[in-house]
């Protein structure tokens, strides 16, 4: 049995907003991000194991804020001191994760199936983010993520390439519709293309 994503009934397909007279490439792209594995790592306090001798999927672990270590499959996001996202496309990730980061070390959580996942890609993708984020998102480079709110909800920011900005957005499943409502709400001025 397929697991419902958690934009599997709301997500629209097609052209929405303002395309009037522009062509479809230079509208925003808005989709959901599906069949991603997404673990939480936190090292404890106790552990005696250094960071730099563990690398998962030929990656180490981010430890400076807002950084983030990726290839084409997997991105590891620095969430906060000693605690990181790895988000993959591979199923089986979490096997090697469990191997490489021992129970005594680490606590790993599988929180797959508590979150949504939403992409905006385009020139605009920015502005989107502006009309409802703190941040200062024009100071986002590849590879770099942050913990936000947008319109009241939290979600982290991950800025995956910069040609065009191609941002993911995780939110909690619970506030996925809610958020995606609010993200299409914003690229109506700009027209979008839901993908």
């Amino acid at each position: 049995m397929t697991a419902v994503t958690p934009l599997e009934f709301i997500h629209k397909k097609g052209i929405f907003g303002d395309h009037h007279e522009k062509k479809e490439k230079d509208l925003l792209q808005i989709s959901e991000v599906k069949n991603l594995t997404i673990i939480q790592i936190v090292q404890y306090k106790r552990s005696k194991i250094q960071l730099d001798t563990i690398q998962i999927e030929g990656l180490g672990f981010p430890i400076e804020n807002s950084k983030v270590e990726s290839n084409k499959e997997t991105r590891i996001l620095w969430s906060a001191p000693r605690t990181w996202f790895i988000i993959s496309k591979k199923e089986n990730i979490i096997n090697n994760i469990k191997e490489k980061c021992t129970d005594e070390n680490f606590a790993i959580t599988d929180i797959s199936h508590s979150r949504a996942v939403i992409q905006i890609k385009g020139l605009q993708a920015r502005e989107i983010l502006k009309k409802g984020c703190p941040l200062n998102i024009n100071e986002f480079k590849t590879n770099n993520c942050a913990g936000t709110v947008f319109h009241g909800i939290s979600i982290v920011v991950d800025l995956i390439d910069n040609n065009p900005d191609t941002f993911n957005l995780l939110t909690l499943r619970s506030f996925g519709e809610s958020f995606y409502h609010h993200i299409t709400d914003a690229a109506l001025e700009f027209g979008y293309v839901g993908v």
